[in-house]
């Protein structure tokens, strides 16, 4: 019983862990917007998640160790400047906004989680 208590914690953790990597993606893309050549970085996360739940089908049966949130390059030239460089301001403030609504919305559930935890092992 506790290991798939725990289990969707731990899919919650690693959430967490790919949303705050993306947030310093995403910082390090705004900061780098005039940087000549430079290309925006992306988290992938969320693919990985949705390929293992499938494969598995469910969320308790899959190892989360084995699935890690990757920073990547978008080569993409659809939005290259003269400069080469493909970050664009506003994309980036619309995705920093996204990002934290998600960050907190899984801190909400990880505090839900652990409360709901805490109140089964307190009940006497």
């Amino acid at each position: 019983m506790f290991n798939r208590l725990y289990s969707n914690a731990n899919v919650l953790e690693k959430a967490l862990d790919a949303s705050w990597l993306r947030n310093e993606a995403i910082s390090n893309n705004i900061a780098n917007a005039d940087t000549p050549g430079y290309k925006r970085k992306d988290v992938e996360f969320e693919k990985y998640l949705e390929d293992a739940v499938a494969f598995n089908k469910s969320v308790h049966k899959i190892n989360i160790n084995s699935i890690q949130p990757k920073i990547v390059t978008d080569n993409s030239s659809l939005q290259t400047r003269l400069d080469e460089n493909n970050v664009d301001i506003d994309v980036e403030m619309t995705e920093l906004a996204k990002n934290s609504i998600k960050y907190n919305t899984l801190i909400s559930l990880v505090s839900k989680k652990f409360k709901g935890i805490d109140t089964v092992l307190n009940l006497k």
